[in-house]
């Protein structure tokens, strides 16, 4: 995509602190880091989220995620680690190009999580009976 930021990024077009590259993957910190060592990891060819993007491309993805938050939860001395992946725009995705977060935590960062409610009567089942894969 000739507009994309993570696509000029990865085509050496735009700057970016590289963390991990492979033939098929690149890791770099993200510009607004939620904290320290906050990087995102893309698949080096374009593909606009989760539903577009291969199973293949997303296994390789996920495994570097998996490596690097090991890595990056022992050198940041970080207490824990939250991976997150935001698809469409009312999800908070901004930059449409498949990527996914991985955010040290620290115990007293003051990053919040989302406040969840419990269901409505009946409001679950209903729920299952759309989503179920059948």
């Amino acid at each position: 995509m000739n507009n994309c930021l993570f696509c000029k990024i990865t085509n050496g077009e735009a700057p970016s602190y590289k963390v991990y590259e492979d033939e098929d993957i690149l890791a770099f910190l993200d510009i607004n880091p939620v904290n320290i060592g906050h990087t995102l990891v893309i698949p080096k060819k374009h593909y606009e989220n989760l539903y577009e993007t291969p199973n293949e491309v997303l296994g390789k993805l996920i495994s570097t995620v998996k490596k690097l938050s090991i890595n990056i939860k022992e050198k940041l001395n970080a207490d824990g680690i939250n991976i997150m992946m935001n698809n469409d725009s009312s999800a908070g995705q901004v930059i449409f190009h498949t990527h996914i977060h991985i955010v040290p935590r620290f115990r007293e960062d003051r990053f919040k999580h989302w406040k969840g409610e419990p269901y409505k009567e009946r409001e679950a089942e209903e729920t299952i009976e759309k989503i179920k894969n059948q």
